[in-house]
């Protein structure tokens, strides 16, 4: 566990497609002061308008996490969040021109690679954590999501299909920045093959192929090279839960634990836990106890 804030030590760059725009997208992650939380800017728009990368920034969940701030919009941010979240990079200023995000290979490894190849510099300010005190949960139906007291940041995934190759699989996992990029960040995104093909009748999914994600038909997987890990699928939903609930804006001890749950039912939650600030408080760890946190970079928006 990291007790000092973070940032990359320097520039670092590539390019891709948008996942349902099906346009072409220049990225560049860039090193942030203290306290200045993960914000990105479109350089296709006139402006420096940065929007900030939390819960009350979200805009739209249907098909993937879209932020928003005063008419701009950056779509399908949540792998790069895992990515950052994973390995506890806590300031970033995220550029790209188009409001898309690359979906590259449809999981968090290229994201995780750049930033690792640029490198981490810690910086002279101690991290704020969210410390859970009392459980927080949100049910419905059969989805739900909680989280509990722990010692650690922790995460359990359970997932259900009525399909032969997924049925269900359940994946509880500590997120440390090792566990992130060895067992989650490569776990690749997926659909079914009917739901894309209805996707692309209508505009949607135009940068979807066999390289940017997992094609699943009624039974066998599309992809030649297979899955990289048995339950490829649950560890993806943890990758995006990584991902949704680094939206708080800052990381937290404590044990989540979400049952059929996505982008929507996931910002749902973060809606309640933040309401409930009898159950959880703010502050730094190891030494730093007498510095003051702000109760999350959300109130100052």
């Amino acid at each position: 566990m990291h007790y000092r804030q973070r940032t990359i030590s320097k520039p670092a760059s590539c390019s891709g497609i948008g996942v349902h725009s099906g346009k072409d997208v220049n990225l560049t992650i860039k090193p942030a002061p203290v306290n200045h939380g993960v914000k990105f800017v479109r350089t296709d728009l006139p402006g420096d308008q940065m929007v900030p990368a939390l819960f009350n920034t979200v805009v739209d969940t249907s098909l993937a996490t879209v932020i928003g701030c005063n008419g701009v919009i950056v779509s399908t941010i949540e792998h790069l969040m895992a990515s950052l979240a994973g390995l506890s990079i806590d300031n970033a200023i995220v550029e790209l021109d188009s409001y898309e995000m690359p979906i590259m290979d449809g999981s968090a490894a290229h994201f995780t690679k750049l930033i690792k190849n640029a490198g981490i510099k810690d910086q002279d300010y101690p991290r704020c954590f969210f410390i859970v005190k009392k459980p927080i949960e949100l049910k419905s139906d059969d989805k739900s999501v909680g989280v509990y007291p722990a010692l650690t940041f922790k995460l359990t995934c359970t997932i259900e299909y009525d399909h032969p190759l997924i049925k269900k699989q359940s994946f509880t996992t500590e997120v440390t920045d090792q566990i992130f990029e060895k067992e989650i960040s490569r776990a690749r995104t997926y659909g079914f093959l009917h739901e894309i093909e209805y996707l692309k009748r209508y505009g949607l999914a135009r940068g979807a192929t066999l390289e940017s994600g997992i094609a699943i038909d009624k039974d066998r997987i599309l992809n030649k090279e297979g899955l990289r890990y048995p339950d490829e699928f649950v560890r993806h939903k943890i990758l995006d839960s990584i991902g949704d609930f680094s939206l708080l804006g800052m990381p937290i001890l404590g044990h989540i634990v979400a049952h059929k749950s996505g982008h929507a039912f996931n910002q749902a939650f973060l809606q309640k836990f933040f309401s409930k600030k009898d159950s959880w408080e703010t502050r730094p760890m190891h030494g730093f106890e007498s510095r003051n946190c702000v109760q999350s970079k959300a109130l100052a928006i």
